[in-house]
């Protein structure tokens, strides 16, 4: 167990996400930098095969709330162990696992976050251990285990790491401030210090070799404590020195009485073990397309169902729906109320999708992020998941919806008529919420998401052909990207026809086409607006794959 000790800022973090492979997906701390030089494990340069017999435990622990400890620990075992083991096996392994870190007690507990209480936050940690170990790691990388948790559950969490070793794997630990009881059990430790090492060797000799160079504690204390005070530069008998010059001073005995030494010993270890390595695995995936999709896909639909058929956003869709039915109870002799209606829909399913959408991936990126360093499965399959997965979820809320409002509302009372009707309508609210997701996709920060999707589809509402019917010509062609004119346009179609007459004044009849809003859009040439609302779907999508891309999560 070797633990990287230093003061915040010192390069903890960021030496241990460049060994872990993990600085290209999440960054340091600073979110800058680049990387240069060679890694190498057992004289093996990294590979995707190598990152699979890697584990990683960030220092936040980024688990689903909804899920239960079982259940993360088994859907995470179905992607990142091999197709050649069973499903059963596979759970066998998530058990033993949970044996081995005493997690059974809390099995059925889901693991909960601000809003939902769950497990403790040891056992969270815990948890995240366990889905590295699923993969049986000969390395397993730790960013600060014992951060956030009381000294008890800190030494917990330190002492099962502790018996990790005893299997035959080694911890590599950052951590900030450990209590001496945890520093003892430390084998290896390395001392940063502004981005260099000034100590690196066994723990239970870094005292003794900072007193070598000159520093010695005036009282008895916590190793830690004094090796972090030395590697700030504050003098053990706390006279006013220059710290830079302490800090130097330190560099430069490592540089002169240990850095030659750990160089041979590493090249003396490597070689023995590049000789015993065994030949590393070369398919990059552990699992196929297929089953990776399957498993996404179970996994999101426990995950997402909570949220989305929650009580709240039930009760908004099914007040809305009530609301506009006796707003616009039995119009059907009142072709403009109807008119407004029809709007009205297209307005309510334009935007509530899209901006429902906009925090689909940014809420999920640090979950993707990791799932993906971790090799456990491809873009592709998640998306693929992810949009079938949101079908089901996304399409029944609008149905129910149109069906109250269309019956109440008096329209064409014909069964044809209703079913073209509601397939129209669900096909926007696709379409809109295939542009929510492009949007948060590419745009990361949500306040600016939210933004421009609001002046997007307000944009799209103004040249709906509802609210300005003479449009000047130099913006008029926004109409043809407008989702919203598409969708009013062909759900028109499916209420009115040309020869369609109504009652514009007392005794005088007029024909539907002569109606303001219907003649802005016209009923001809719908077979385009069905052609544009197709490209749409698909284009949208594909957008929110690549912007899924270009954030660092590649394929």
């Amino acid at each position: 167990m070797l633990a990287l000790l230093g003061p915040s800022g010192c390069g903890k973090t960021s030496l241990l996400t460049i060994l872990g492979g993990r600085l290209a997906s999440t960054g340091n701390k600073s979110g800058k930098g680049k990387v240069t030089g060679t890694i190498t494990f057992n004289g093996c340069s990294y590979s995707s095969s190598l990152s699979r017999s890697i584990g990683f435990v960030t220092q936040d622990d980024v688990l689903y709330p909804h899920l239960t400890v079982t259940e993360t620990l088994l859907y995470t075992a179905l992607l990142r162990l091999p197709s050649t083991i069973s499903r059963e096996e596979k759970a066998s392994i998530a058990e033993a696992v949970m044996i081995e870190l005493g997690l059974t007690a809390c099995r059925d507990s889901i693991i909960g976050n601000s809003e939902k209480r769950g497990v403790s936050g040891g056992e969270r940690k815990r948890v995240s251990i366990g889905q590295e170990l699923l993969i049986n790691p000969s390395l397993l990388f730790l960013d600060e285990p014992t951060s956030g948790l009381d000294s008890t559950t800190a030494g917990r969490i330190m002492l099962t790491l502790s018996n990790l070793t005893k299997g035959g794997r080694t911890v590599v630990m950052s951590i900030h401030q450990p209590s001496s009881g945890i520093f003892y059990m430390f084998q290896k430790v390395l001392l940063l210090s502004a981005g260099h090492p000034i100590y690196f060797g066994k723990a239970s000799s870094a005292m003794d070799y900072i007193a070598s160079a000159g520093y010695a504690p005036s009282v008895p204390m916590n190793p830690a404590d004094f090796l972090l005070d030395i590697a700030n530069g504050i003098s053990p008998d706390e006279t006013l020195h220059d710290r830079e010059e302490i800090k130097a001073s330190l560099v430069l005995a490592y540089n002169s009485k240990l850095k030659n030494l750990v160089q041979e010993e590493m090249e003396e270890v490597t070689t023995q073990l590049r000789e015993n390595a065994p030949n590393n695995n070369t398919e990059k995936w552990c699992t196929s397309w297929w089953d990776q999709f399957t498993v996404l896909l179970e996994r999101g639909l426990k995950e997402r169902k909570h949220k989305s058929f929650n009580s709240f956003k039930i009760t908004q869709v099914i007040v809305i729906s009530l609301l506009a039915g006796f707003l616009w109870f039995q119009s059907q002799d009142h072709v403009q109320d109807q008119v407004g209606l029809i709007f009205f829909i297209v307005g309510f399913w334009n935007l509530t999708p899209a901006s429902e959408s906009i925090f689909t991936f940014p809420q999920e990126r640090e979950m993707l992020s990791k799932e993906r360093t971790s090799r456990m499965y491809r873009l592709s399959s998640y998306f693929a998941a992810r949009l079938v997965g949101d079908l089901p979820m996304e399409l029944i809320l609008p149905t129910v919806f149109t069906t109250i409002t269309y019956w109440m509302g008096g329209l064409k009372p014909t069964a044809l008529s209703y079913t073209t009707f509601l397939i129209i309508t669900l096909a926007t609210v696709l379409v809109s919420q295939g542009l929510g997701l492009a949007i948060g996709a590419f745009v990361i920060d949500l306040r600016k998401a939210v933004t421009f999707s609001s002046i997007l589809m307000l944009s799209f509402m103004l040249v709906g052909g509802f609210f300005v019917q003479k449009v000047p010509p130099f913006v008029a062609w926004i109409k043809y990207l407008s989702i919203t004119f598409h969708t009013f346009k062909l759900l028109l179609v499916t209420q009115f026809a040309p020869t369609d007459l109504y009652e514009c004044a007392p005794g005088l009849t007029c024909s539907v086409t002569d109606l303001p809003q219907v003649k802005v859009v016209g009923f001809e040439h719908k077979q385009y607006n069905i052609i544009i609302m197709l490209i749409m779907l698909i284009s949208c999508r594909f957008l929110a794959y690549l912007g899924l891309r270009k954030i660092g999560v590649h394929s």
